[in-house]
């Protein structure tokens, strides 16, 4: 579907078929980012990952991320924080149990997801004092992020975005994440200087750490920039905190709604479990009913509904189409996710649909994109699932839950929130029974 954004030429795609041929087939060509004024703003003139023109730079500062901080070995080195982390939250919950009131579980899952990025993005939690207002912070650069600026589309009506206070949100946001994220560089450079050894490796230090190492170093070939290293710890809160817990707090909707389901997920958790007190990370390999839910839960609840739109770099050929150089484009994964063609009941949770399956998650299947795929591809899935599956496993195997006042799981509200990342719009409210 081609549509015109004031004089913008923006091209919509809702099937696996056409997605194919855009992240796969023409990839190379259709790898390019539109310029976003708000993403200028907010993102040190839109130098981190997901955001830069195609080009050297983002090729340098892709690979830094992946091989650096997103790898297979990365992501696992901080299976430590997020064991931590989730016992941290079962004890919570357990202490809540007694009182038998509802439990807000869309802000648990929220403030577990912002303590586990930042205990290995930062090196520590951040909730009280500035920390506190940082996590503010945080939800208004998400809100912003997702906001259409009319000057992208119609030059001559920028002046929109002064006028009704937008840009100066932007720069009063970016300007405080800016002074919190020099303090917590600064903070990094001083234990440098003060001999810390661990900053210098990288199975014990956290994100800034190795960014830093990289820096001094110049262990990549080429000079990274301290406005570099900021956009790229952005990146991993924008990416890694709104869009995974949106899972969990989806993926536990669903559970109450479907109660068989979730006694299936119960009973694959605790005969796998056993008698311990919690779920480890090695548990999991044995989750295969679990890893089913989660992927229904990312088709039927896709975290970015719509994919960061890509530019095409010059004139192609879609499908027998002609598409002119410098038409968005924009891969509708809701659509695609609940496309009849590729699903059988598609608006129906079913997790079984999986466990026979070879589908999956990680951008070779065009039916199942949440994390995109090709060139462009989100490099953080692996941090995501694995925060997603120790959280939930946790959630199911030490507690029963039900719904607040006999609701009944079939009248659960379901409605959803705009914005760049789908939410459920009223918080989940839920009460919890040790077991």
């Amino acid at each position: 579907m081609l549509l015109y954004f004031g004089k913008v030429p923006v091209l919509v795609v809702s099937s696996a078929d056409a997605a194919s041929k855009v992240m796969k087939t023409h990839d190379l060509v259709l790898s390019d980012r539109p310029h976003c004024k708000i993403f200028d703003i907010l993102l040190y003139g839109s130098k981190d990952v997901a955001s830069c023109a195609y080009g050297e730079y983002w090729r340098q500062i892709r690979s830094l991320s992946v091989i650096h901080l997103l790898s297979n070995k990365r992501v696992r080195s901080y299976h430590h924080v997020r064991e931590e982390e989730t016992l941290r939250m079962m004890e919570f919950i357990k202490e809540c149990c007694s009182s038998a009131s509802p439990l807000n579980l869309t802000e648990l899952c929220s403030k577990i997801t912002n303590d586990i990025v930042c205990r290995v993005a930062l090196g520590r939690r951040y909730r009280e004092g500035k920390g506190n207002k940082f996590q503010e912070v945080l939800s208004e650069f998400w809100e912003l992020l997702g906001t259409v600026c009319i000057g992208d589309y119609i030059p001559w009506l920028d002046w929109l975005g002064k006028v009704n206070g937008l840009y100066s949100r932007a720069e009063k946001c970016a300007k405080y994440l800016d002074e919190f994220l020099e303090e917590v560089i600064e903070e990094h450079i001083s234990r440098r200087s003060d001999g810390d050894v661990s900053v210098d490796n990288e199975e014990q230090g956290d994100f800034v750490d190795v960014l830093l190492s990289v820096q001094k170093t110049n262990a990549i070939g080429f000079p990274i920039e301290r406005t570099s290293i900021k956009a790229l710890i952005l990146d991993v809160f924008a990416a890694g905190t709104d869009t995974t817990y949106t899972v969990l707090e989806w993926a536990m909707t669903e559970l109450l709604r479907h109660q068989t389901v979730m006694h299936k997920l119960q009973d694959e958790v605790r005969t796998v479990v056993g008698n311990k007190t919690h779920v480890t990370e090695e548990d999991l390999v044995n989750m295969n009913y679990l890893k089913a839910v989660i992927k229904e839960t990312l088709r039927l609840h896709v975290p970015i509904p719509l994919l960061v739109p890509r530019k095409c770099m010059e004139d192609i050929k879609l499908d027998g189409y002609d598409i002119a150089a410098g038409t968005h484009i924009i891969v509708n994964a809701w659509a695609i996710a609940r496309d009849p063609s590729s699903w059988d009941e598609p608006l129906e949770f079913k997790p079984e649909r999986f466990m026979n399956s070879s589908i999956d998650f990680k951008g070779f299947d065009f039916e199942l994109i949440p994390f995109g795929a090709g060139r462009r591809g989100c490099p953080g899935f692996l941090f995501a699932i694995a925060v997603n599956e120790l959280v939930l496993a946790n959630l199911v195997y030490q507690f029963d839950w039900k719904l607040p006042d006999g609701v009944a799981g079939k009248d659960l509200d379901v409605s959803e929130t705009g914005g760049l990342a789908c939410h459920k719009k009223h918080p989940l409210l839920v009460v919890a029974t040790q077991i």
